[in-house]
C-alpha cells in the first residue's frame, strides 16, 4: 500500500476506509473495487477516442494526444470499415472518413500508427463485426516495427452481440459471429497474450436509451454468452477469461453512476465463480472502460458540456474504472477540434491530480444511499438477467426483439419527459437563449473518398494476387470448416488483402445477418 497522502489541512488521508472484517478492495465480489490500491498506486488510464478522415490526419491528431499526456489511444473507424467494406465500394460512397478515420488495408494501419511505438502505448480499438482483421493488421504493424505479440497491450471491442441489439452495424448471422469472437480469444491466447479480447458493451444501449440497471443486465447477459461460446469451442475458462473486459458509460447522475458499477463488479464475480467455476481470481474481476455520456451533450450551449462531463467523469472515477475517454464539449455539433479534445483530456488531468480522488480507495463505501443503490441495482438487474435467459440464450432474446423493445422504450419515456419538462435539461428546456452564439467545427475534407479509392487501386495493381489468391482460397477453405480463420486471415492481410475482400470472403461461406421483423 502506498504512504498515506495529507489532506489541505495537514490530517492523513487512508488508503482504504472501513470497519475490521468488512469487505476490501480487490478481494472477491469486488464491490469496492478490482484492484486493493486501485488510484492510490497510479491513476487510471486516460483515453481520448480519436480518428476521421485519413490515416494520416488521424496519426497527427493521435500524436498531439500523446504530446498532451493521454497515456492510450482509442481508435474510432468510419462506417465502411466498421461494416466491412472498402472505401471504392458503392456502398461507401458518402461515408468514408466520416465518423472515424478509413482503413482499408495494411497501408493505412502503418499510416495510422506512424511513429508510435506499438510497445509503449496501449490501443484501444471500435471495431465489432472485422474486429479480428483490424486487430492482425495491428499485429502485422507492429511485427514491422520489431514488436513481438507478447508485448502488445490494448483491446478490441469485437462485441457482436450489442450490434443486434443496439447499433446495427454487424455482418454475420449471430452463430458465424460467435464462432469469430471464440476464435479471436483462442488466436490471442496464444498470439497476443496480453491483448484484451473483447470490450463487452454496454455504452451503445446505453446511448441508445437504455436505463442504468437495463446498461448492465443486457452487457452482463451477453458476457454470459460470449463465455458460453468459448467454453463451447473447447476453450477453458481460466484461459481466456481474464483478457475479458467490459465498456460502460458514465451519466449525469452521480449517485446512480457509482453505485451501477459496484453492483456490476459484484454479479460478474458471482456469475463467473458460481455459474462457470472459474478458479483464477482474475476471472472473476469486472474490469470496464469508461465513456462519458455523449447522447447527454446537447449543441445548444456546448460550453455546458464541459461541466457535463466533468461530472461523468467524477462518477466513472468514484465508481472504479480502470480507463476513461471523456468526451469533448462540441461533440454533438461535429467531430471534435483540437482545442476541444485537449480540454478533454484537461478534465480528466484535473480529477486525477488537482483532486483528493487518488487518495483512497471507494471512496463512497458505506454511504447509506450508495450501499443501498447498490443492492437495488444488483437486484432489479439480476431479475432482468433471468428474463432474458427465460428466451433460451441472449442470441434468442435478440432475435425476438427482447432487448430491443425493453430500451426503445426507455428512451420514449427519457424523450416524453424531456419534452413535458419534468426532466431539466440545461439550455434545451430550460435556461435557454434566445440566439445562440456561432461555433466553427472541425469539417473532414471531402476529396478523402477519392484519394482511398486511388490508394486502393495502387494497392491492387501492385500487390502480388496470385499469392494472394491462393491465401484467401485458404481462408474460406478454413471459414467453411473447424479451424482457426485467425491465422489464415494474418496471412492474406499480410499479403495486402483489403478489409473488404476479408469480410466478402467470410460473406460467402457465412452469409450475412438479416434481422426478423418484430412487434
Amino acid at each position: 500500500m502506498n504512504q498515506r497522502r495529507l489532506s489541505e489541512s495537514g490530517f492523513p488521508i487512508e488508503p482504504v476506509y472501513g470497519p475490521e472484517g468488512g469487505e476490501r478492495p480487490g478481494e472477491y465480489p469486488f464491490t469496492r473495487g478490482v484492484y486493493p490500491t486501485m488510484y492510490t498506486s497510479r491513476p487510471w488510464t486516460m483515453r481520448q477516442y480519436a480518428g476521421f478522415g485519413t490515416a494520416a490526419e488521424s496519426n497527427a491528431r493521435y500524436h498531439q494526444l500523446l504530446n498532451a499526456g493521454t497515456m492510450g489511444l482509442s481508435v474510432a473507424f468510419d462506417l465502411p470499415t466498421q461494416m466491412g467494406y472498402d472505401s471504392d465500394e458503392a456502398i461507401a460512397h458518402g461515408e468514408v472518413g466520416k465518423v472515424g478515420v478509413a482503413i482499408d488495408s495494411i497501408e493505412d494501419m502503418r499510416v495510422l500508427f506512424r511513429d508510435i511505438p506499438l510497445d509503449k502505448v496501449s490501443t484501444s480499438m471500435t471495431i465489432n463485426a472485422p474486429g479480428s482483421v483490424l486487430l492482425l493488421l495491428y499485429q502485422l504493424v507492429a511485427e514491422e516495427q520489431g514488436v513481438a505479440g507478447g508485448a502488445l497491450n490494448g483491446t478490441i471491442q469485437n462485441d457482436i452481440l450489442k450490434e443486434y441489439i443496439a447499433r446495427g452495424t454487424y455482418i454475420f448471422p449471430p452463430k458465424p459471429s460467435l464462432r469469430l469472437v471464440a476464435d479471436t480469444f483462442a488466436y490471442c491466447r496464444a498470439e497476443v497474450p496480453k491483448w484484451n479480447t473483447i470490450s463487452i458493451s454496454g455504452y451503445h444501449m446505453a446511448e441508445a436509451g437504455a436505463t442504468p440497471v437495463q446498461e448492465i443486465a443486457f452487457t452482463l447477459a451477453n458476457g454470459i454468452e460470449y463465455v458460453r461460446a468459448a467454453v463451447s469451442a473447447g476453450l477453458a475458462v481460466d484461459d481466456f477469461a481474464p483478457r475479458l473486459s467490459f465498456f460502460f458509460v458514465a451519466r449525469t447522475t452521480l449517485l446512480e453512476e457509482i453505485a451501477k458499477f459496484r453492483a456490476a463488479r459484484r454479479i460478474w464475480a458471482r456469475i463467473m465463480r458460481e455459474d462457470f467455476g472459474a478458479k483464477d481470481p482474475k476471472s472473476w474481476m469486472l474490469r470496464f472502460h469508461t465513456q462519458t455520456a455523449g447522447v447527454q451533450l446537447t449543441a445548444q450551449q456546448p460550453e455546458v458540456n464541459l461541466v457535463r462531463v466533468a461530472v461523468q467523469g467524477l462518477g466513472a472515477v468514484l465508481g472504479g474504472t480502470q480507463s476513461l475517454h471523456t468526451n469533448s464539449f462540441d461533440e454533438a455539433i461535429a467531430l471534435p477540434t483540437e482545442k476541444a479534445a485537449r480540454l478533454a483530456l484537461r478534465t480528466q488531468q484535473v480529477l486525477a491530480y488537482e483532486t483528493d480522488l487518488t487518495a483512497t480507495v471507494d471512496p463512497f463505501a458505506g454511504s447509506y444511499a450508495i450501499e443501498a443503490m447498490t443492492d437495488t441495482i444488483e437486484e432489479q438487474a439480476n431479475d432482468l438477467i433471468r428474463r432474458v435467459f427465460d428466451h433460451g440464450s441472449s442470441v434468442e432474446a435478440i432475435e425476438v426483439g427482447f432487448q430491443k423493445r425493453e430500451i426503445e422504450s426507455s428512451a420514449y419515456r427519457t424523450a416524453l419527459e424531456v419534452d413535458s419538462g419534468e426532466r431539466i435539461v440545461v439550455g434545451v428546456n430550460k435556461f435557454t437563449l434566445n440566439v445562440e452564439e456561432p461555433y466553427e467545427p472541425l469539417r473532414v475534407d471531402p476529396t478523402i473518398e477519392v484519394a482511398q479509392r486511388d490508394r486502393l487501386a495502387a494497392l491492387r495493381r501492385d500487390r502480388d494476387n496470385d499469392a494472394l489468391a491462393r491465401a484467401m482460397a485458404e481462408l474460406e477453405k478454413t471459414a467453411a470448416g473447424n479451424g482457426n480463420v485467425l491465422y489464415p486471415m494474418k496471412e492474406a492481410l499480410r499479403l495486402s488483402a483489403t478489409v473488404g475482400e476479408v469480410c466478402h470472403t467470410l460473406r460467402r461461406v457465412w452469409g450475412t445477418y438479416q434481422p426478423r421483423e418484430t412487434f
